[in-house]
């Protein structure tokens, strides 16, 4: 697929850079993550840790499991929004190995960072709520996101069911999209990059990981059932919350959903960003803290390989 041409100059984009650079310049800080993020990762993680290892070791009752599946639900979703994304975007740390580990953690968690880089990074970041090539919006055929979509009698309903949709994402990501990006080699329409030998490696053997983690263990500890109930709490409830997160940020009334004419864009890319893409609750710290930032998503889609504890500021 040829993918469209962003059209005017980028000197609004330009200018932006300029006045960024210059305040981190005044500041005197790195525009990576800081202590504030570092011991945020460390919370979240090991919150994760103490709840799976109770969860599946310690054997507590029913009704308590059942919470414990849902707050390891919503850890899982916040270590995505505030490790792994900064981590794959190159933000969470100058060092680059450690930006590579934080970026890592989406494996453990069941998705693959390869497949995730390409999808995220290349496509949603540089042709977003462009549909047909920005494959975040496309949801079909249970959810119609945009005008130009095809629409079906079910989308009558859609009101009604999203949140059944919504719930599902994280199922669908780890057990079927990364394997159809996988096997196809494209992201949507866009082709993925080459993987390399240590790529498929890693694929599988984190597929495997998680598998044992999540799936074998827990049945083998508590049944089938039990598990079913478990696993299902916890991932529908990580998969609201990352739904709920994007939608607020790209598919609400304000934001745009532009169409190539002639295979171009009508604006520039910073003008692009900012006319598909809506903050929310900036001033509500605890949602900015559990959410990574990503409740300033104007900012972070300008300004990618910028730490959203940087966000509030510029």
């Amino acid at each position: 697929m040829t993918v469209p041409k962003f059209s005017g100059s980028n000197s609004f984009h330009l200018e932006l850079k300029s006045r960024i650079a210059e305040y981190f310049k005044e500041v005197g800080t790195a525009s990576t993550g800081n202590y504030q993020l570092f011991l945020k990762a460390i919370i979240l993680v090991l919150l994760f840790l103490l709840v799976y290892i109770h969860l599946i070791f310690f054997a507590p009752p029913g009704w308590l499991a059942i919470i414990e599946a849902v707050v390891l639900g919503g850890l899982t979703a916040a270590i995505g929004f505030n490790v792994m994304h900064d981590g794959a975007h190159g933000s969470f740390s100058k060092y680059s190995w450690l930006n590579k580990l934080a970026a890592s953690s989406l494996n453990f968690l069941g998705a693959n960072v390869f497949m995730w880089n390409t999808k995220h990074n290349v496509i949603h970041h540089a042709y977003t709520n462009v549909a047909g090539i920005d494959d975040d919006i496309d949801a079909g055929p249970l959810l119609r996101l945009c005008e130009s979509q095809k629409r079906y009698k079910i989308h009558r309903y859609q009101h009604v069911y999203f949140w059944f949709t919504y719930a599902i994402l994280y199922l669908y990501w780890i057990f079927v999209s990364d394997y159809r990006k996988y096997f196809s080699g494209r992201g949507g329409r866009i082709p993925l990059k080459k993987m390399q030998g240590s790529d498929h490696i890693l694929f599988w053997a984190f597929k495997l990981l998680h598998l044992m983690l999540f799936v074998a263990l827990p049945i083998y500890f508590w049944g089938f059932l039990p598990w079913l109930v478990g696993f299902l709490s916890y991932a529908m409830f990580s998969g609201l919350i990352l739904s709920i997160v994007f939608q607020l940020a790209h598919t609400v009334e304000d934001t745009h959903f532009p169409e190539p004419v002639d295979n171009k864009l009508a604006d520039d890319w910073a003008v692009h960003q900012l006319k598909t893409t809506a903050n929310f609750a900036t001033r509500n710290k605890v949602i900015s803290w559990l959410v990574g930032g990503l409740n300033f998503q104007i900012e972070h889609h300008l300004f990618p390989k910028i730490s959203h504890v940087h966000y509030p500021a510029i």
